[in-house]
């Protein structure tokens, strides 16, 4: 593979030279695809490198400077700063005068960068200066600056299948200058579970499997790794879960729509990706009770009740016993009814507030604790709602006059909102009653008149 330090560690080692060592990302490598084009063709553009740990974007970065005979030159925006990127600035000016080369400048966790040293390398970008490779593991639409984005096409990299990294493992376990040259095997099965444990990371399952053969005790002779060594070396290993990334919002996000789409089964496995993940489980506690307020509403009011009581009965035992509630508040949340006409009515409310400024209380809704308020009319014409028939004052309206046909509330036809839009349908009825009624009335008072 690649004529490295034996001392490297294994990921280091056995990182592909060639793109026909390259495992995974098809999409991207396959005939005639981008990048499969700029390595035969060796002509770059400036780039952004998207994607998981372990799917190999430091070594396309690598293999596309080579493609283009170019110095590469790589720093890590977690420790780099304006001075790194000058520096590389005046050592890609320099190969230029000496021996016309182009500089790969590859930026390594770039959405580290903040805006001004983001900024520092454009001008050379657009004169030609540097060609930039990014590598990130976040949402380039969230952390890169729009300038730089605009000068850098961006590249999804997908996390490896199992069978890419047994793939990946196999080379491993043959390669004779680089990896274990055949002197170290797994017993059956063993190889599959390393490449599950290592989800998706091809540097993971390298890692994997270089601890594995250090316990295994080498010492030039042949070595079986047994189950029990592997799950001494697997042991306590997490899925991929980022608790500031995308993995986090994606996973979250598949746990709140499974519970909206009234999928149990969907809502368990998500959240039990996330607890596994190492989230705090507090946090998914405050998660499903706004689920139960924004998704069940009041097709099912018991919802909230039961999230609230999840999420006590989390707080009182902690985990992993608490865990269990939260996972019956999933059940049910997604078992129940659905209705979002509370929180669309919300909304509507809030922009109503938010846009029409500050509109008067009506004068029959206001207190009038005074003489001076009542007086001035607060409180007049206002119908105590206990005192009229079934308990309510048709015609009475609640909202300011400009807003006085608005209705926000608008319950499906599912779970309890089924007897509440009966209700309301029929206390609108009374209203339009007593309306027609009051018009009458007034005709009738100016034909007198």
């Amino acid at each position: 593979m690649s004529n490295v330090n034996p001392g490297s560690p294994l990921a280091e080692r056995m990182r592909p030279l060639k793109p026909t060592d390259f495992v995974g990302q098809e999409h991207l490598l396959g005939p005639g695809r981008a990048l499969r084009v700029a390595l035969e063709t060796g002509r770059l553009h400036s780039m952004i490198l998207w994607g998981p740990p372990g799917t190999g974007k430091t070594t396309l970065a690598r293999m596309l400077a080579r493609s283009a005979h170019a110095q590469f030159l790589s720093i890590s925006a977690v420790l780099a700063g304006v001075k790194d990127v000058r520096q590389a600035v005046d050592a890609a000016q320099r190969v230029r005068r000496e021996d016309g080369r182009d500089t790969v400048l590859f930026v390594d966790e770039v959405h580290r960068f903040n805006k001004a040293q983001q900024d520092a390398f454009l001008p050379f970008v657009e004169d030609g200066t540097l060609t930039f490779l990014g590598a990130t593991t976040e949402n380039p639409s969230f952390e890169l600056n729009g300038a730089l984005l605009s000068r850098a096409r961006v590249y999804a990299l997908k996390a490896l299948d199992a069978g890419d990294l047994e793939c990946v493992l196999r080379r491993a376990l043959a390669d004779s200058d680089c990896g274990f040259g055949g002197r170290l095997r797994l017993e059956d099965g063993l190889l599959s579970r390393v490449a599950v444990a290592a989800d998706g990371d091809a540097r993971r399952a390298l890692i994997f499997l270089e601890i594995a053969s250090d316990l295994g005790s080498m010492s030039g002779a042949d070595c079986v790794l047994t189950a029990d060594l592997i799950d001494r070396v697997l042991a306590g290993s997490h899925r991929r879960f980022d608790k500031q990334g995308d993995i986090f919002y994606d996973q979250i996000s598949a746990l709140h729509k499974s519970v909206r789409g009234s999928s149990p089964d969907g809502a368990l496995y998500w959240l039990h990706r996330v607890l596994d993940g190492g989230i705090d489980p507090a946090y998914v506690a405050r998660r499903i009770v706004r689920m139960a307020s924004e998704d069940i509403g009041n097709a099912d009011p018991r919802a909230l009740a039961i999230t609230l009581d999840a999420w006590e009965a989390y707080d009182r035992l902690g985990t992993p016993e608490g865990e269990l509630a939260l996972a019956q508040a999933v059940v049910y949340l997604a078992s129940a009814p659905k209705s979002n006409a509370v929180y669309k009515a919300s909304n509507a409310a809030r922009q109503d507030v938010g846009n029409k400024g500050s509109l008067e209380v009506p004068s029959h809704l206001r207190n009038a604790p005074t003489r001076l308020a009542r007086q001035l009319g607060h409180g007049r014409q206002y119908r105590y709602a206990h005192d009229e028939p079934d308990g309510y004052a048709a015609g009475q309206s609640y909202l300011p006059p400009e807003l006085a046909q608005r209705i926000y509330y608008d319950p499906v036809d599912r779970g309890l909102e089924i007897k509440i839009r009966e209700k309301l349908g029929r206390l609108r009825e009374l209203d339009l009653g007593a309306s027609t009624r009051a018009r009458k009335q007034s005709a009738l008072k100016s034909g007198d008149a």
